[in-house]
């Protein structure tokens, strides 16, 4: 008897599912001897594990605490966390009430929410090239097609997108900006004030959302903090219900990302619709992992952590920095964040990035992320993202070194 054939049974959107590289070369860090400059995983060094220990056992203490721990929940999300959110987001020049938040599992979770919500087949994304693959994963589910926006220096109308748009499908639409603005994943650059305004110029023509992903604001080494996309709306438009910028945030980088804790902040009316579809996705997020995250943060707990990680990750930046201006040929360049985890780096035309982490992984026991992966249109060939977050100083130089002497 055959065994039953499952392809033709998929739905048309399974096709556009890939599998995303990073996730995939994780599987190399258990490989012995490997460097790995791939994935953006938080330092393990860091999590509060003492005090996340703690917080579960106050969790489960007394027997009303443990009953709703482990129970079912609201969607939008543990209410003192939801709160604690809103007075984060005020801080931070965004007038926020507890109904402007969802909690979410992880942002990643929030982004696939939101192509579910506002992509019908055929519409376009507007992205960045290259852009966050996790973001392209999720909205590709939902058929959109891509189109490229350089904020800090495309001279493209706004009716040019419309246009392009148009020639797609019959009826098909612009339906959102989606970008990274602080250390974005992959090239570790920050959008200025004046691209920020600039993005907002263009949405506000083509009337559509900005869907701001600020996985990583909070861990700048240097230099001022640049207001948020929605701080900035809200300074056009008086209001957060009136906002047109929908934010991700996230405690996976400044706190542990094993809790899976995310949120949008956004407009009620898109808080009100995403809440129906997380109602019909996981109903809510763990309870007890959000009392949890709520403890870890609150009553200026969240700023230690903040500066704790600052410290941290800020002595590998600057080692692979001054390891790539002494070991680097001199045709390969390379971006200078200022905070975040990543560096994205452009090989000479003719070298490929896939070639080179072949080698690099069977000859040097290096890894990295070819960064023609980050492309929606798989440009990028002679790219390279470089994550500083894991290795330590000394294996940071000695990685560069090896691969340095590949190029070379």
């Amino acid at each position: 008897m055959t065994a039953f054939g499952w392809q033709p049974i998929y739905a048309r959107r399974a096709d556009r599912m890939k599998a995303s590289e990073i996730r995939e070369l994780l599987k190399l860090l258990e490989r012995p001897g490997i460097i790995s400059f791939a994935g953006g995983i938080p330092d393990p060094e860091l999590f509060p594990a003492a005090a996340a220990a703690q917080a579960y056992g106050t969790a489960l203490a007394i027997e009303a605490g443990a009953s709703a721990a482990l129970q079912y929940s609201v969607s939008e999300g543990y209410g003192p966390l939801r709160h604690w959110i809103a007075d984060h987001m005020a801080a931070h020049g965004v007038r926020a009430s507890a109904d402007n938040i969802l909690i979410t599992s992880g942002s990643q979770q929030g982004l696939d929410f939101l192509g579910k919500l506002l992509l019908t087949p055929g519409d376009t994304a507007l992205v960045t090239a290259p852009s966050y693959l996790g973001a392209l994963q999720a909205f590709s589910a939902y058929e959109p097609r891509y189109d490229t926006i350089r904020p800090e220096q495309s001279n493209r109308t706004p009716a040019s997108y419309a246009d392009a748009a148009a020639k797609e499908a019959p009826g098909a639409l612009v339906k959102f900006a989606y970008v990274v603005p602080d250390f974005a994943n992959p090239t570790g650059e920050t959008l200025s004030q004046a691209a920020r305004s600039r993005l907002l110029d263009l949405a506000a023509e083509l009337d559509v959302p900005v869907l701001e992903d600020s996985a990583y604001s909070a861990l700048r080494f240097e230099a001022d903090d640049v207001p948020s996309l929605q701080a900035l709306d809200l300074s056009r438009c008086g209001s957060l219900n009136r906002s047109r910028v929908v934010y991700l945030g996230t405690f996976s980088k400044t706190v542990a990302p094993g809790l899976r804790i995310g949120w949008i902040c956004a407009s009620r009316a898109v808080i009100g619709r995403l809440v129906l579809i997380k109602q019909a996705s996981d109903l809510n997020v763990s309870v007890i992992n959000q009392m949890v995250m709520h403890q870890l943060v609150d009553k200026g707990a969240h700023a230690q952590l903040i500066a704790k990680a600052r410290a941290h990750y800020r002595p590998k930046r600057d080692a692979m920095l001054v390891s790539l201006r002494t070991q680097m040929p001199s045709a390969v360049t390379w971006t200078k964040p200022q905070g975040g985890f990543f560096v994205w780096v452009t090989l000479p035309e003719a070298v490929s990035g896939y070639s080179l982490l072949s080698r690099a992984v069977e000859e040097t026991k290096v890894a990295f992320v070819p960064g023609a992966a980050f492309f929606h249109d798989g440009s990028g060939a002679n790219t390279i993202r470089l994550s500083y977050s894991l290795p330590k100083p000394a294996m940071i130089e000695a990685g560069i070194s090896r691969i340095a002497a590949l190029l070379r």
